[in-house]
């Protein structure tokens, strides 16, 4: 059942394409505007010289049953492929030895990666009791809690780098971890939660981070917004700047952007903003001088979301200069082993069609919440640093063959201790601006498969107003 209703969309990422496109698909009129000249976002897929990499998410995991429907309805299934068998194994720098992280009760037992004391102290797990206070805790107040010191320092705080470049003591539970934090509300601790939520996932058929299948395409991540904008056609306009967002007397909005030399704008019923969230600011913080009376702001609430700059860096070489078996996803590195950088993905090694048999390509990530002050350095000096570190790390005995680098100045929202507070003024605020959503990955979790799947909550909202 489609509306009259016109939904202006602003921002062209992920999230805002496949709203648009679940949309357009049931006869709703909708228009995506987007500043730059390409979509996709934070998802940029670079084809050079026979080489293939993607300088922001390298994949997505199979979390939800709507990737394989958007697949399957833009003709994807040639290009749509999962990761190889070699991507399930992951190491973790220790004392400067790369050790796989254990994936099954046996092989925890026999690692070298946590020491006796610390398999121990798992133990007891199922015996500690609830947080007080979980709304205001720390990644890391809460697995030093349930699970132990070592098993921060050495799985969780390398995770959390993995996942938002951040850091696992600034990072809130509840909000940057909803489901780890769930578990110990709903069932008490997290491994008779793991258990006991395993049949109620079934019935959702949503499959958990751990177990969902790693994907990507053969083309690279851009493959999939390029194919919902070909499905789109001209309800996507590029190179174009949202410059404001107005109420008007008809109560709707009003969504000027400029178009080259002039400036256009939109008559909207419903907005749906995608952009990040100090970008939302600008176009949103003078609808909410104080919504709830609390002398808080929008756009006090929106521009303290913190995204630290990110340094991605690409590298290739002759696949037998390098010591390191490649039989794995790649490695992350803990806080406490000191090196600048967070980890190294071995993207040959996951997917095909990156590059050809005689060589091995890598991307390393640099910066983050850790290390946010290395934008200050000089930019060839950190790369060379990370270089040295890298090909030390993976016993490599030659320069490589291309490097090519991104800096994210901006690059992943931060769900930080106190995230409840803006996350309950963005509810308020909706609700007090009938029409306005604010969208994107700093509400709802920050992976590919988090915007697809809270896509699909946002358009159904949508439709709730038409």
């Amino acid at each position: 059942m489609s509306s009259n209703k016109k939904i202006v969309i602003i921002g062209a990422g992920i999230s805002g394409l496949t709203t648009a496109y679940l949309l357009f698909k049931e006869g709703y009129d909708v228009i995506v505007l987007e500043q730059k000249d390409k979509v996709g976002g934070s998802i940029e897929t670079v084809n050079a010289d026979g080489f293939l990499f993607d300088r922001g998410p390298n994949s997505g995991l199979e979390t939800t049953p709507l990737i394989q429907r958007l697949v399957k309805d833009l003709n994807l299934e040639d290009q749509f492929v999962y990761a190889n068998r070699e991507g399930n194994k992951r190491y973790i720098l220790r004392n400067g030895e790369l050790l796989a992280l254990p994936m099954s009760p046996p092989s925890f037992f026999k690692t070298k990666l946590f020491s006796g004391k610390a398999k121990l102290r798992l133990l007891a797990e199922p015996f500690i009791g609830k947080s007080k206070d979980g709304y205001y805790q720390s990644i890391a107040e809460f697995v030093t809690r349930r699970l132990g010191k070592e098993f921060l320092d050495y799985a969780i705080n390398p995770f959390v780098a993995g996942v938002y470049a951040g850091r696992p003591e600034e990072l809130s539970v509840k909000s940057a971890f909803p489901k780890l934090y769930a578990l110990e509300e709903e069932y008490g601790g997290l491994i008779i939660g793991t258990i006991r939520s395993i049949r109620k996932r079934k019935k959702s058929k949503e499959v958990s981070k751990q177990s969902a299948k790693m994907f990507s395409f053969k083309d690279g991540m851009k493959v999939l917004p390029e194919a919902i904008v070909d499905k789109l056609g001209n309800r996507v306009s590029t190179g174009v700047e949202v410059i404001s967002v107005r109420s008007t007397a008809e109560e709707n909005y009003g969504v000027t952007f400029r178009d080259g030399n002039q400036n256009l704008t939109l008559l909207a019923d419903i907005v749906l903003s995608t952009v990040p969230a100090y970008k939302a600011a600008e176009l949103f913080g003078h609808f909410d001088p104080d919504q709830v009376g609390t002398g808080a702001t929008l756009s006090k609430h929106l521009n303290e979301i913190y995204y630290p700059p990110v340094l991605v860096l690409y590298l290739v070489y002759e696949k037998n200069v390098v010591g390191q078996p490649l039989d794995g996803f790649g490695f992350l590195i803990p806080e406490k082993e000191e090196r600048s950088f967070l980890g190294a993905i071995w993207s040959s090694v996951i997917f095909p069609n990156r590059t050809d048999e005689s060589k091995a390509a890598f991307t390393l990530f640099i910066g983050g919440s850790r290390d946010a002050g290395f934008v200050d350095d000089v930019e060839q000096m950190v790369i060379d640093r990370a270089r040295r570190e890298f090909e030390l790390i993976m016993k490599i005995s030659a320069e490589p063959i291309l490097i090519s680098k991104r800096l994210w100045p901006k690059a992943i929202p931060q769900y930080n201790l106190g995230y409840v507070e803006h996350e309950n003024f963005f509810d308020h605020f909706e609700k007090n601006n009938k029409g306005i959503i604010l969208g994107g990955n700093y509400r709802g979790g920050i992976s590919v498969g988090d915007c697809i799947k809270n896509s699909e909550l946002v358009a159904q909202r949508i439709k709730n107003l038409t």
